[in-house]
């Protein structure tokens, strides 16, 4: 009698439990039961609450700081290889510590390559991820790594808007390539800030390069952090005649004063993905969901169909 491969089994870390149910939804399937022992310390220990021996297993949790969620899905990854599963995928929708991708000075770490090895050490066999901050990031990994884009959301979103004279916004030149793809699928106008930092999350300068007189702007980026780069490059665009501005970023970090700043901002609203567990503090933030997205993926890569189209941004 031929062996029949067992149905995969979907867990999540804490941060991405109310994601996680989005996701084993949209797949159809439940999911599965984790029980966290902690000790007074702040300690804790994973454990699966059922089998998982030769069986596919899907770990979904963001790596966003603190450090203990980056925690939970390495001893979850160990404890799941230890239980002799068949194979072990981490679904990381928000890959944290991808901005330290390199070394910007001398005597800094490279986390990225870090938290790559970590995970693969901890018994991932593949890793599910979508819009990393860096593209190279992939090249951190010796096992298979799928790169989704938030595109195949916010373009939908954005036709829907059916905004005349429409101009594809990026806050930075980091994300030069991500508005290019986006003024092509929009067929669309494209311009880019210049920022100068004096330090982390401080911006020194901002200029604009291209014209937005008239326009309705959208800006496009990976991640908000602070807020302080999209909401000056909002106010910036309205001070040289565009008509709107939005912004569309697939993280939403919303750290320090990110509500504030966007609420008073020039922007006519930002959506981001709940790829980070989110309780908006601000009426013009719009959360959609990507769990269709990484269920129809998860699906794919356990059938061994295609993913390709999930690729192009």
């Amino acid at each position: 009698m031929p062996y029949q491969v067992p149905d995969p089994k979907i867990f999540a870390c804490t941060q991405s439990t109310v994601l996680g149910n989005k996701i084993a939804e949209a797949y159809g399937a439940d999911l599965g039961k984790v029980h966290f022992a902690r000790y007074s310390d702040g300690e804790f220990q994973p454990s699966f609450e059922e089998s998982i021996r030769g069986t596919r297993i899907f770990l979904i949790g963001s790596t966003n700081p603190s450090s203990e969620n980056l925690m939970e899905m390495l001893l979850m990854l160990d404890a799941a290889k230890r239980a002799s599963a068949r194979h072990i995928t981490a679904v990381i929708p928000y890959f944290g510590w991808a901005r330290q991708d390199r070394k910007d000075k001398p005597r800094v770490p490279i986390a990225a390559k870090l938290v790559a090895k970590m995970l693969e050490t901890a018994g991932a066999t593949r890793i599910i991820t979508m819009d990393l901050h860096a593209d190279q990031i992939q090249g951190f990994f010796e096992k298979p790594v799928d790169h989704l884009f938030a595109s195949t959301m916010f373009l939908p979103y954005l036709r829907d808007l059916n905004l005349n004279d429409l101009t594809i916004a990026s806050p930075d030149m980091g994300g030069s390539k991500r508005a290019y793809a986006y003024s092509k699928a929009m067929e669309s106008e494209v311009v880019i800030c210049y920022k100068q930092r004096a330090k982390a999350n401080v911006i020194s300068h901002m200029e604009l390069i291209g014209n937005v007189e008239g326009r309705h702007v959208v800006l496009v980026d990976d991640l908000i952090d602070t807020a302080g780069t999209l909401t000056r490059a909002a106010d910036l665009m309205m001070e040289r005649g565009a008509a709107s501005v939005r912004a569309m970023a697939s993280h939403g970090l919303f750290s320090k004063d990110a509500y504030e700043k966007i609420q008073n901002s020039k922007l006519e609203e930002l959506i981001v993905t709940d790829s980070i567990a989110l309780d908006p503090k601000s009426d013009k933030v719009k959360v959609l969901s990507c769990a269709d997205l990484f269920a129809d993926v998860m699906h794919r890569v356990h059938h061994n169909t295609s993913i390709s189209s999930k690729f192009l941004m």
